[in-house]
């Protein structure tokens, strides 16, 4: 775990892969997290005494490509990021999930 803004390389994937983005903190505060060269961008809250992790998985086009995430951070929020590739999440049929 880290703390503070760093920058995250990522490699590309194969053509139709997702790119998912895990991100853990623990802290007051928010972070926020920018993909470029997707021109994604996401807060995520982080609680004081809790540690959480959200998955966020990117489905456009570029996802293909080698890219950076970029985390901003209060120095009081610790984090964590793991960066990856997958098969498309397929969404679940309306009433069910």
């Amino acid at each position: 775990m880290t703390s503070g803004g760093a920058s995250v390389a990522f490699s590309k994937g194969r053509k139709g892969q997702t790119l998912i983005i895990a991100v853990r903190c623990q802290g007051e505060g928010k972070i926020k997290v920018a993909v470029r060269p997707l021109q994604v961008s996401f807060t995520q809250p982080c609680v004081a005494d809790e540690s959480s992790t959200n998955y966020n998985v990117v489905d456009l086009s570029g996802a293909d490509r080698d890219g950076v995430a970029s985390i901003e951070a209060p120095s009081a929020v610790r984090w964590s990021m793991t960066i990856g590739h997958g098969a498309p999440v397929q969404a679940d049929p309306p009433g069910e999930g």
